[in-house]
């Protein structure tokens, strides 16, 4: 049951990653800490060597292909990724597994809040520059 399990968890977060453009660490993390019983330190760095090529290169050319990508914007938040996920994964290591599930859970409740409560802001949205790739839908 072990591969299926984390082929399971993979399916699902897939899904979500897809649907919502969620990070799949999102699903994949309580995912392996719930369902596999990993240390949370442990399911963190699955979880970033799992998403490294499926969620990064097939979703974002799916966004690509219906011209809902802005490649820019993509390519600065990857600069930002690319420094801050050391830096993470430093700070991870000198938490407990348990301050560290705990502060990822108020990490998320912090998120859910603030988008419910949030609604449709058209402000919000006109401070997001157009997408840099505009390929028409086929």
């Amino acid at each position: 049951m072990g591969w299926m399990l984390f082929m399971l968890i993979g399916l699902g977060a897939g899904v979500l990653s897809g649907l919502f453009g969620i990070g799949g660490g999102v699903v994949i993390v309580p995912a392996l800490i719930f369902i596999a019983r990993m240390q949370p330190q442990s399911a963190m760095g699955t979880s970033l060597t799992a998403l490294l090529l499926p969620v990064g290169a097939l979703g974002a050319w799916e966004y690509y292909r219906t011209g809902n990508l802005n490649l820019g914007a993509g390519l600065l938040v990857a600069l930002g990724l690319f420094a801050g996920a050391g830096v993470g994964a430093k700070l991870s290591l000198q938490l407990s597994p348990a301050g560290l599930r705990r502060a990822f859970a108020v990490f998320l409740a912090l998120i859910a809040v603030r988008m419910w409560f949030s609604g449709d802001d058209a402000r919000a949205h006109a401070a997001v520059p157009p997408p840099v790739v505009d390929t028409p839908a086929p």
